[in-house]
């Protein structure tokens, strides 16, 4: 059979790199993919926008194909699944009313607290000036939300009042109507990506990422520089406790308000020192580059996965299947990021990185003239999976050193949480 994943960036290349080792799957259509789904055997992109959804229907129906996977939030979040539903083509993606989970904060609060997910206490402002005026009350640190989709940059944690004051002025001016203020929690942030149809919810491995650009995680806020997965925080006993106490009745939840949720239901948690799970944010889709470290550790197929969430059955699924050991990918991003950066630039190295047993995902390239260039502002995902964190870490940063392009920037301390633990070489 043949998949068509929506997306351009470095998650959706391993979805499509991890959907083709399967002998089920024939090819790959990526709309509109990029640099590296351009060249990998067996996969094809498309000139279509993700939110053409007319054109991507047009393809569906002419080349039969079966199954859709949406790797982005902005389609979910506009109805894709829902104008692709009368096509007979199984969609692996939450509706429209699904994907309000990471589309509106809000929404998403006011869910959590339905249904007892243990969550920071938080309260929305449509103005700024009462948002303020909270947060002078309040004190800091505290943290500030965009209630809307901001590409993983709506979210300022302000160490002063002045800081948070800024950054609710700033989310206001790019046009947000509403900002969540929310308590600051101290302790590890953690990501569990689950798949449901749901009903039943099957977490996958627990992942940590960094998203700050500088080392120390400090500076901005970006999309991630980097990750690795399995995060050793996350137990099994903490994770047994995850999905009775937040994932399954967050699915629940969604089922009392009439929505059938099929797809990722991603929760970025805080564990904090007492070790209590609470809900930062929920997102309606993988995450990235959590899945870039998550997927090369599969071992059941992944469409067999995909296609027990769109019919309904993945309770008849056996237990997901993983290889042992760990993985962890460090993200190569243009001068300049998570602010203004140059594209265009000539990329050099990629094959001499795989040659040290680097997998390499493209985030934001293209070819032009059958030259590799850089095409956004996180250009790669170097991934290495090893029998344990060292030798996996070892291996991507052998990688990403033979990659060159004009100045390349990466993180040198992705992982530095596991190195203090002492959990390097377990």
């Amino acid at each position: 059979m043949k998949v068509l994943v929506v997306g351009s960036g470095g998650r959706e290349h391993a979805l499509a790199w991890k959907l083709l080792q399967s002998k089920r799957i024939t090819g790959v259509y990526c709309v509109p993919g990029n640099g590296g789904t351009a060249v990998m055997k067996g996969c094809k992109n498309l000139p279509l926008r993700v939110d053409d959804f007319e054109g991507i229907s047009r393809f569906l129906e002419v080349h039969g194909i079966p199954l859709v996977v949406v790797g982005p939030e902005l389609p979910l979040s506009m109805g894709i699944a829902d104008y692709l539903k009368d096509l007979n083509v199984m969609v692996f993606g939450p509706n429209k009313a699904g994907a309000q989970i990471e589309a509106s904060k809000s929404w998403a609060k006011e869910l959590m607290l339905s249904a007892n997910v243990p969550t920071p206490k938080a309260e929305m402002f449509a103005e700024a000036e009462t948002a303020i005026a909270y947060v002078e009350k309040q004190g800091a640190p505290i943290v500030i939300k965009a209630d809307g989709l901001a590409a993983g940059k709506g979210v300022i944690v302000a160490q002063t009042v002045p800081e948070a004051t800024t950054a609710i002025a700033s989310l206001f001016q790019k046009g947000f109507s509403k900002v969540l203020v929310e308590e600051y929690l101290t302790g590890q942030e953690v990501s569990v990506l689950a798949l449901t149809d749901g009903k039943t919810v099957r977490p996958l491995l627990p992942a940590q990422d960094h998203k700050r650009i500088g080392e120390g995680d400090t500076g901005e806020n970006t999309g991630g520089m980097g990750a690795y997965a399995p995060a050793p925080i996350v137990t099994p006993e903490l994770m047994s406790r995850i999905e009775r106490e937040i994932l399954q009745p967050t699915v629940e939840a969604l089922v009392q308000r009439g929505i059938d949720y099929r797809g990722v239901l991603y929760a970025g948690l805080m564990i904090t020192p007492e070790g209590t799970p609470k809900v930062l944010e929920f997102n309606c889709r993988f995450g990235d580059p959590e899945t870039q470290a998550i997927l090369p550790l599969l071992d059941t197929p992944l469409e067999q996965l995909f296609i027990a969430c769109c019919e309904g059955k993945l309770a008849e699924q056996p237990p997901i299947a993983w290889k042992q050991g760990s993985a962890i990918t460090v993200v190569a991003s243009s001068p300049g990021y998570p602010g203004k950066y140059q594209k265009g630039l000539a990329i050099a190295g990629i094959e001499q990185a795989e040659n040290f047993g680097a997998i390499v995902f493209h985030a934001g390239t293209k070819l032009k003239q059958q030259q590799l260039v850089t095409d956004g502002g996180r250009v790669l995902n170097v991934t290495a999976v090893g029998e344990n964190f060292s030798v996996a870490k070892t291996k991507a940063y052998q990688g990403i050193e033979k990659i060159q392009f004009e100045g390349i920037y990466y993180r040198r301390d992705i992982g530095h949480r596991l190195v203090s633990a002492n959990f390097l070489a377990s």
